[in-house]
């Protein structure tokens, strides 16, 4: 038990921002809070929090620790409320946000299904590539494909991701293959553009995360765009593998620099609470877990 109080009071402090607020939502001193931290810390032997009188910070070991936090936490909230809900159905309407590639090819074509197991449950999918705001535009559930850095929204993870460069054999025939990152500059390299500027590539190197600003002659905001110009032969693309995965699973495209790729930006579905989640959710988020792991989703998906 006073394990589990340590971690829940940790995913609280991070969540609020500070002790004071953590021990205010709990009725407790402060002091009360930063002894469970401390016990945590002392247990595990790593440092969770840099805090200082105004304010906390998560280290590195701290954010992996959290994302897995919110992970079992949410767990026993949904078999909690499995078992009192036995009895209860999913109802009413969900509002759920999405990446627009993504979104095309991951999620609307898996609403039906849905549907047809919870029936009396209707949804509006809105696909656009902007962070939405979850609380001030009513969204229930955003599916993100990133690192959730706000630790104030709740992330289940539905799936891993990673971005690799890909290229049509036929490119790769006629330029040869990169062995190096340091090689993308003899390539054309089919880059995303975002605001007027030109978004870099970023690889795992000597043990750093490094962005590389690649160049190319073809150059698109839209990433669908360049999937197709790489199947077309027209150069290398920094894609993610739930964009690419049929197609190199049939010898389209090919992968390079597989060793340099940097750790994935992985799918989560986010959304701005965790107490009291309508049950229409739940089988939402968990009815999205179950269909990515089916074995071969991602290649055939």
């Amino acid at each position: 038990m006073d394990q589990f109080k340590q971690i829940s009071t940790f995913v609280e402090v991070a969540a609020k921002g500070s002790l004071s607020a953590a021990a205010r939502a709990e009725g407790i001193a402060p002091a009360m809070i930063g002894r469970r931290l401390d016990a945590l810390e002392e247990r595990l032997g790593v440092k969770l929090l840099q805090r200082t009188t105004r304010k906390i910070a998560l280290t590195n070991e701290g954010e992996a620790f959290l994302e897995d936090c919110q992970r079992i936490l949410s767990d026993l909230e949904n078999a909690e409320s499995a078992v009192s809900e036995r009895s209860a159905h999913a109802s009413g309407h969900l509002l759920i946000s999405a990446p627009a590639g993504f979104g095309r090819q991951h999620v609307a074509p898996l609403m039906p299904s849905f549907l047809t197991e919870h029936r009396d449950v209707t949804l509006t999918l809105n696909l656009n590539d902007r962070v939405v705001d979850l609380i001030g535009e009513g969204i229930d559930v955003a599916i993100r494909i990133a690192s959730l850095s706000d630790s104030s929204l709740v992330g289940a993870k539905l799936a891993d991701n990673k971005r690799i460069v890909v290229a049509s054999p036929a490119y790769i025939k006629r330029h040869g293959k990169p062995r190096t990152v340091d090689d993308l500059q003899k390539h054309n390299c089919l880059a995303i553009s975002s605001e007027g500027s030109q978004r870099g590539w970023s690889f795992r190197q000597h043990g750093k995360i490094v962005t590389v600003r690649v160049a190319g002659n073809m150059v698109c905001n839209d990433g669908q765009v360049l999937h197709d110009w790489a199947l077309a032969g027209k150069g290398l693309a920094w894609r993610s593998m739930w964009e690419v995965g049929s197609e190199i699973e049939s010898g389209k495209l090919v992968t390079v620099l597989d060793e340099f790729a940097a750790p994935g930006n992985d799918i989560y579905a986010v959304f701005a609470q965790r107490r009291h989640l309508p049950l229409r959710i739940r089988v939402f988020v968990d009815f999205l877990r179950r269909a990515y792991a089916q074995p071969d989703y991602w290649r055939h998906g």
